[in-house]
């Protein structure tokens, strides 16, 4: 009987043949799979580069209506990232250029903010460059932000999308541009807020802060500060008008505290690095394009829409009164310390000699009763406000304020001119425009007429 053939050699072939199908197949897969990543790669690349060009990150269309939508392309490419390329370093270059012989070039962080945006424009009409940097937040409505963002960028005024605490962005910014001033106006805003949300204050009037000093030491040339401080800084001081000789030690809320340890932060970075330094204490600024946050805003919101408002007297029964401070007036004055500021001394991060270091009052000197605020109001809007009066929580707002502003006055020629009913005036009918109040009146007008042909209206 014949043996059976001996098939080891043809299955162990088999075998072979398929572990090299295998292995070709994997590598096949794999290179497929690089090559589609890379392809996929390229083709984002293009989309991103195609938006990027073709649509602009910044509206310019100044209805506050239509709510500001990010593309997430060009707001990646145009936003907080620091290599933004050939075309965000053009855009920055252009805003930031003078017009004018010996025109500053001035970054001015929290530009899309109230005085920001205030000063931003009047330094460009005078034809100083301009470069904003504001973070958006949403500390109160981001929409009016924005509104203010369109405004800016119909006068050519971009504002870079970025935070203060971001050290790469900041670096960045001096590269591209060798500023001579920062107007530094961002910070987180509010008394009361602070009970709700501390942590932010630290983060943005003392990290924040400290941030951009620690950028604008090192370069070169090193640009001359202008920054502000506050009215509140002067807490529980009990002269009056406030000067800037009195004590600030003794403040009544956190916010006061991040601004005072703002002024003594100043104080350092000037003492060792040589960095020219001007605090402004502002006091209770108004106007058009204001906060929402501050009661001559919303007392006007709320006695359009026949709401109570909170009317505050102190806890001995006297009247809250601030010393209300008109948006061009403080406008004037922020200007007239950049124009005064001399120039840095550091270099190197290493200070060189002596460096300018100083402090002012930006007030209107004359304290008005929230009351008389109020009665003002009710004048202007020709509705009466129903009032709740209450004492004053204790909270960390003060019952008193009232500026001596005779050193600005004496060293950069700062003297307002503005009346609260004259501020007022002006604030009530951009609210009226702003918020579409007066259409909605003239529409109800011509509705009561159409039905009523024989009727006056």
């Amino acid at each position: 009987m014949a043996s059976p053939p001996d098939t080891s050699k043809t299955i162990k072939l088999e075998r072979y043949n398929s572990y090299l199908r295998r292995v070709n197949s994997t590598k096949l897969l794999n290179a497929s799979s690089k090559l589609l990543f890379r392809a996929t790669l390229l083709i984002a690349l293009a989309l991103i580069f195609y938006f990027t060009l073709n649509y602009p990150p910044l509206s310019d269309n100044p209805n506050h209506h239509v709510h500001n939508h990010h593309n997430f392309l060009s707001s990646a490419f145009y936003g907080h990232r620091t290599n933004g390329g050939a075309a965000w370093e053009k855009q920055v270059r252009h805003s930031s250029t003078p017009r004018r012989p010996n025109g500053m070039s001035v970054l001015v962080t929290g530009s899309a903010g109230f005085i920001g945006s205030h000063c931003s424009l009047a330094l460009k009409k005078r034809g100083d460059g301009v470069l904003g940097l504001d973070n958006f937040n949403d500390y109160y409505d981001p929409s009016l932000k924005r509104a203010r963002q369109a405004l800016l960028l119909k006068h050519q005024i971009f504002i870079v999308e970025g935070d203060l605490n971001d050290a790469s962005l900041l670096t960045k910014l001096f590269d591209v541009v060798p500023f001579t001033h920062v107007l530094h106006l961002a910070a987180q805003a509010g008394v009361r807020y602070a009970m709700k949300n501390p942590q932010s204050y630290v983060s943005s009037n003392i990290a924040g802060f400290i941030n951009l000093l620690e950028v604008a030491k090192s370069v070169d040339p090193q640009p001359a500060i202008v920054w502000a401080s506050s009215s509140s800084v002067y807490g529980l001081n009990t002269e009056n008008p406030f000067s800037e000789l009195h004590r600030t030690d003794q403040p009544a809320s956190l916010y006061a505290a991040t601004k005072k340890a703002g002024e003594a932060i100043a104080h350092t970075y000037n003492h060792i690095y040589g960095l020219s330094l001007t605090g402004l204490r502002f006091f209770t600024v108004y106007g058009p394009w204001g906060r929402p946050d501050m009661a001559y805003f919303f007392f006007t919101k709320d006695i359009l829409h026949g709401k109570t408002i909170d009317v505050y007297r102190t806890q001995d029964e006297k009247e809250v009164a601030r010393d209300f401070t008109y948006i061009d007036d403080v406008v004037k004055g922020c200007l007239g310390a950049l124009d005064t500021a001399e120039k840095s001394t550091g270099r190197g991060g290493k200070k060189r000699g002596p460096a300018q270091l100083r402090i002012y009052n930006l007030g209107n000197t004359s304290p008005v009763p929230v009351g008389k605020l109020v009665s003002i109001l009710e004048g202007l809007l020709n509705t009466k406000a129903k009032k709740h009066v209450i004492k004053m929580p204790t909270n960390g707002d003060v019952p008193f304020t009232h500026a001596n502003v005779s050193l600005a006055f004496t060293d950069f020629g700062y003297k307002p001119t503005t009346d609260l009913a004259t501020g007022l005036r002006k604030f009530v009918k951009w609210y009226v425009s702003y918020y579409g109040i007066q259409s909605r009146v003239n529409k109800e007008k011509s509705i009561i007429s159409n039905e009523h042909p024989g009727e006056s209206a």
